[in-house]
Parts: C-alpha cells; structure tokens; sequence
C-alpha cells in the first residue's frame, strides 16, 4: 500500500509540475524566420531578445484572457487538490474514498483542456500578424500532456480507498 501510495503522490505532483512549465515557461507559440532570431510567444509575452506583451490581450477578443484563466486555475486546483489529498489521507476513515480530491482533480483537468482547445482554436486571433507564420511549442504540448495526467490521476482518486 505504501508504494501505491507513493506513486499516487509522484504522479500527482509530476502534474502539477507539467501545470506550471505550461503556465511559466514561454513557448506556447515558436516562430523561426529565416536569419532571425526565434520568437517565442506564450499567454502573456512574446520574446526574442527582449519581451513584449502579447498584441491583443486587452481587446474585445476573450479567448486568451479565457485560455490566462483556465490555465492558471488549472494550476491552482491541482496543487489544492493534492493539499486536500494530504489532508484527507490522515482525516477520512478507513475504507471511504478519496472523492473531494477526485473531484477538485477533475476539475483541473476540465480546465487544462478547455485552456489548450481555446488555445487550439484561436490562436490565430492571439498574435500580432509577423507572428502567425509559427508553430506551437513545447509549453502547449505540455499543456496537452498534463491534459491526460491530471485527469488519469483524478480517476485514481476517485477508486482509491483508505486503507491501514
């Protein structure tokens, strides 16, 4: 049980950092011209050398500031999932399941996977137009990764029993 329960920790917490390289790191967006430098763009900054604020993310347009929120709140519902985890792992009586954590886990997930397909989508519409010629980077597939883990481990909790 103790191994169970280790790898039910690790693989929480391994979501939860795939959360935050996808919410910090800056490649969302990757754009190469030829004899330039790479433009990396995320949520909020688009970069080279020096950063700049995404081009429209104050307009009438909602879908990047929806993708900002999704994104970041994904992040924080799965860092309290695993600290109500924690507490329920010395609270809940022996043989009752995990279900609070489950369903906070879920939620989690739901928001990775509505941020990464409004991403998806939209994206289009997020960058100025010398950035449209680019690719999606390492961060969205990040995104997309966490995506299967959060919910994989969201599931888990919701079989998992207490036991001894």
């Amino acid at each position: 049980m103790l191994i169970i329960l280790a790898f039910i920790i690790l693989f929480h917490l391994a979501s939860a950092i795939l959360l935050f390289v996808a919410t910090i790191h800056n490649a969302w967006w990757v754009v190469s011209h030829t004899g330039h430098e790479v433009i990396y763009a995320d949520l909020w900054y688009s970069c080279n050398s020096t950063c700049y604020p995404v081009v429209n993310s104050h307009s009438t347009e909602v879908y990047l500031q929806a993708v900002q929120a999704a994104i970041i709140l994904a992040t924080i519902l799965c860092c309290v999932s695993f600290f109500v985890f924690m507490l329920q792992l010395f609270s809940i009586k022996q043989g009752e399941r995990f279900i609070f954590t489950a369903i906070i886990q879920l939620l989690a997930s739901l928001c990775v996977m509505t941020s990464a397909s409004i991403y998806t989508a939209q994206h289009e519409n997020f960058h100025a137009a010398s950035l449209k010629s680019g690719s999606y980077g390492s961060s969205y597939i990040v995104a997309w990764v966490s995506f299967p883990m959060t919910l994989i481990s969201g599931l888990m909790y919701l079989v998992l029993r207490k036991r001894k």
